[in-house]
């Protein structure tokens, strides 16, 4: 019967467009926010909004505890990345054990078990040691706003953020900081290009030594997350063929490793590209404020959170060893207001926002034993 709750569930919130507004057929998620506070009010459970922007609210749920003590959090976001590709996102479709739809795998799976987990103990009178509450947050697919909400003047022991790790224990992620470099030359006709500075061909002076940083950065390794890297994603440049091009425009994604501060990594790139631009009189180059900047996740791996959770896990004979992931997720905002935080939830980064995204229900029905089991022990 548990289980037969958890699909309907997820299906249920799987028909629900929530689509990030900042992409294509994307709405605020107000909808998929009503459904989710009034599961948990017809489950008798505190629910409430937190505004964030206009139309776009977090719901928390709140189960009163024992102790008295700062609660821990249980985290999912309800937005969803774009549909392009996919012929029904939102009709969820059950095949092999596995359910299909747009964000069935990030994270409504994990939204999913830990509605039930905390609306099972609420049903079956039990009390846990420490407060819980579980947040669907929004905003996480773009700008990270529903947690960042989320976090003021939040006081919380702990923090588990459902994103796919195929319910392994996180407890590293990278960080990312996300710019535009734009590079200035003069435009000239074509038929005499030595009137004009060509933009192409000077970026390629900037493209030639981030790649030496490609390979700078490769020399260092973080136990669990492995090199930090960088890739350039974007490049735009000339307005036609016959016209030496007078602007191009890169866009580089940076992928920080534990100990490593973003601001910092911002202050390099600036210092990088200002020995270069001295080195050569005609390259003029501007690299904008940076349009992301995430922290990378470093909990320890001796935080009562980590510790609890790994015991949970290995007398469940899963995979309880702490590991990294690449991806980012609202758990590094956590960690940064000092709630030691850890990602675990069901499901395959590997499927996330993929045009045949699925979550292996065998896994869903795992994270709601899981979630339910931290939630009646950790204290």
């Amino acid at each position: 019967m548990v289980y037969s709750g958890l699909r309907k569930t997820l299906a249920d919130l799987v028909r629900i467009n929530s689509v990030n507004p900042a992409y294509a057929g994307g709405r605020p998620e107000g909808e998929i926010q009503e459904y989710v506070k009034e599961f948990f009010i017809s489950n008798g459970l505190d629910a409430s909004v937190q505004p964030v922007m206009p139309g776009r609210e977090n719901v928390v749920a709140r189960l009163k505890g024992r102790n008295g003590l700062p609660p821990i959090v249980f985290e999912a976001h309800s937005d969803t990345a774009g549909i392009e590709g996919m012929d029904t996102p939102f009709h969820p479709e059950i095949r092999d054990g596995r359910m299909y739809g747009r964000g069935t795998c990030d994270t409504k799976a994990g939204l999913a078990a830990m509605m039930c987990a905390v609306a099972d103990l609420r049903k079956s009178g039990i009390v846990p040691k420490s407060e819980v509450w579980v947040v669907s947050a929004v905003d996480e697919e773009h700008s990270y706003q529903g947690v960042l909400k989320l976090r003021e003047n939040l006081k919380a022991a702990a923090a588990v953020v459902a994103e796919p790790t195929e319910m392994r224990l996180v407890v590293a992620s990278k960080g990312c900081v996300r710019a535009r470099i734009r590079v200035f030359g003069r435009a000239a006709h074509s038929s005499k290009p030595e009137l004009g500075v060509n933009a192409i061909t000077q970026m390629a002076r900037v493209l030639g030594e981030l790649e030496n940083e490609c390979v700078r950065l490769a020399t260092r390794r973080h136990l669990f997350v492995g090199s930090p890297t960088m890739s350039v994603g974007l490049i735009e440049g000339g307005t036609q063929v016959n016209m030496v091009p007078a602007a191009c425009t890169i866009v580089f994604d940076r992928r920080l490793i534990p100990g490593e501060d973003p601001d910092k990594v911002v202050a390099e790139y600036r210092e990088m590209l200002r020995k270069l631009q001295t080195g050569h009189s005609n390259l003029k180059i501007e690299m904008e404020e940076p349009m992301m900047k995430d922290w990378p996740l470093d909990t320890p791996v001796s935080s009562s959170i980590v510790e609890c959770v790994s015991e949970i896990l290995r007398v469940s004979s899963t995979e309880s060893a702490p590991c990294g992931v690449p991806f980012g997720s609202d758990a590094s905002k956590l960690a940064q207001v000092n709630i030691p935080s850890i990602i675990l939830g069901p499901g395959s980064i590997d499927h996330a926002h993929a045009a045949d995204e699925h979550v292996e229900l065998e896994q869903v029905e795992k994270a709601f034993e899981v979630y339910r089991k931290i939630m009646i022990e950790f204290e």
